[in-house]
């Protein structure tokens, strides 16, 4: 047995003030609302609203307001853009222009950021640094390359201090980049799925401190902003399902047992051919498109559990269902098969870029890390010096330092270590990343994320082609409580 170090004492003493703070409270100790009880029959499942690109442009306005909607079959008073939850999903080709007129009638500061999204972070683009007052208006300008590789994305607030907030409250939709791969004979459903809690009144329940420590994960899993929704089918038919992981904090293992399932992408990512899969990992902040081809019978689609926490902080906090399993939606497959013939078969893609055939420019070495003490950060919650303070290299987030300059069209190899005691899902602004190695081991397939699940006491090797778009944007935890209390950090990449 190796002997245990100071810092690891350190984190060790932190997690067992933690467990002591939390008592029995954890995340989701009793599990999710209906995993005792049963659910009958769900409302049949409802897709948001969609608005496309007209003329190589896509015009739209969105409404940050506290709301009264229907959530989970119940009337509840939410944070939501213009109304729905989830907002509307934006379709758009490469080479499109996305513009955006954002209205906060919200009490507090917020912004817009179109996650996935290779697009500039600088001016109305995609700028985190951009806060937009209770009563303004700012208009957003998104522009696409030509070559923008397609897939579904997300956007959300990213006002830092207050993105966990908003986004748990509802504030999220979807973006789907489309171009001619599209699949013959099949269907295509949009699929959000977040997490909540709301309060016997109807209201989206703050978090506590310790939930802020662990990141919260909400007691509603829902899909499309309904509780375990009816999905129907008929046998033989296929349908293209769009994916997002829009949960504040949870991981999503998801599975759909008793029906054939096809792998096309993961986040901007492509395979090059359609993989079988039984199940698939998403980080928070994840999305994969699938496709789905129906058996007759009847189906859960269910995730099945991850365990973000490490065996020890998991006993410490007393939260052992953490990310824990649960149903999402019912499908039923029945009646006629569909008469489509033999299926055709998805178009072939072409390769996505490889990094492994160039010597990169630069190596970086970025680390996860967490404080530890009692202290309180600004507004009460986790802050720098405090218990569960977070940051990258010992440092929290600092928006006037830059912390990573990097070179214009530079190829850069960095080497993401989390030494704390919890899984965290790292995410780089602007830039799409490809893992090379994972676990230990090289990765042998062409694999490109922008979130990128790191396990605790575990490593991840990326490359980064800094090819296009000079400015300031940011790196952070996805787990949004985390990014709050300021595991963000900086990187500039210079004009050229």
């Amino acid at each position: 047995m190796e002997p245990i170090t100071r810092r690891q004492a350190l984190a060790l003493g932190a997690w067992s003030a933690l467990g002591i703070a939390v008592g029995g409270v954890g995340l989701a100790s009793t599990g999710l609302p209906w995993a005792a009880t049963g659910v009958g029959r769900g409302p049949a499942l409802r897709e948001p609203a969609a608005v496309r690109s007209a003329g190589g442009v896509l015009r739209t306005e969105l409404v940050a307001a506290s709301e009264e909607v229907e959530l989970a079959g119940r009337r509840a008073r939410v944070l939501a853009y213009s109304g729905a939850v989830p907002a509307t999903t934006w379709r758009v080709r490469p080479g499109d222009r996305i513009e955006v007129r954002l209205v906060n009638r919200l009490a507090v500061p917020t912004n817009l950021h179109t996650h996935g999204l290779s697009v500039s972070p600088s001016g109305s683009s995609d700028n985190p640094f951009l806060s937009i007052a209770p009563g303004e208006a700012f208009d957003y300008a998104f522009d696409l390359p030509e070559d923008h590789p397609p897939g579904v994305f997300w956007y959300h607030p990213h006002r830092h201090g207050s993105v966990a907030d908003q986004v748990f409250a509802g504030m999220f939709g979807a973006i789907v980049v489309e171009d001619d791969d599209d699949v013959p004979d099949a269907r295509e459903r949009v699929l959000v799925i977040s997490d909540t809690t709301l309060t016997p009144a109807g209201a989206v329940a703050p978090a506590g401190a310790m939930q802020r420590m662990l990141g919260r994960e909400g007691e509603l899993l829902l899909v499309n902003g309904q509780l375990r929704p009816q999905i129907t089918a008929r046998p033989g038919e296929r349908e293209r399902w769009r994916v997002v992981n829009a949960c504040t904090s949870r991981y999503l293992r998801l599975a759909l047992p008793g029906q054939q399932l096809h792998l096309l992408g993961t986040d901007s990512g492509h395979e090059p051919a359609p993989r079988e899969i039984e199940e698939a990992l998403l980080a928070p902040g994840n999305r994969i498109d699938l496709l789905v081809t129906m058996r007759t019978g009847s189906s859960e689609l269910r995730t099945l559990g991850h365990d973000r926490l490490s065996a020890m902080a998991g006993m410490m906090a007393g939260a052992a269902d953490v990310s824990g399993p649960g149903v999402l939606a019912d499908v039923r497959v029945e009646g006629q098969g569909a008469a489509t013939g033999a299926a055709q078969p998805a178009p072939p893609r072409p390769a996505d870029a490889d990094l492994r055939g160039r010597e990169p420019d630069a190596r970086r070495a970025i680390s996860f890390s967490m404080g530890m003490g009692m202290g309180m950060g600004p507004g009460g919650g986790m802050g720098p010096g405090g218990m569960g303070s977070f940051g990258f290299d010992g440092r929290a987030f600092d928006e006037s330092r830059i912390d990573q300059p990097v070179a214009a069209d530079a190829v850069e190899e960095w080497t993401i270590s989390n030494p704390t005691p919890m899984d965290h899902p790292f995410h780089l602004h602007v830039w799409p990343m490809q893992v090379v190695e994972a676990d230990g081991a090289a990765v042998a397939d062409v694999r490109w994320r922008d979130v990128v699940h790191v396990p605790a006491q575990g490593r991840v090797v990326v490359r980064i082609a800094f090819t296009r778009f000079s400015g300031v944007t940011v790196y952070h935890c996805h787990i949004l409580d985390h990014e709050d209390a300021g595991m963000m950090a900086t990187v500039e990449r210079a004009g050229g």
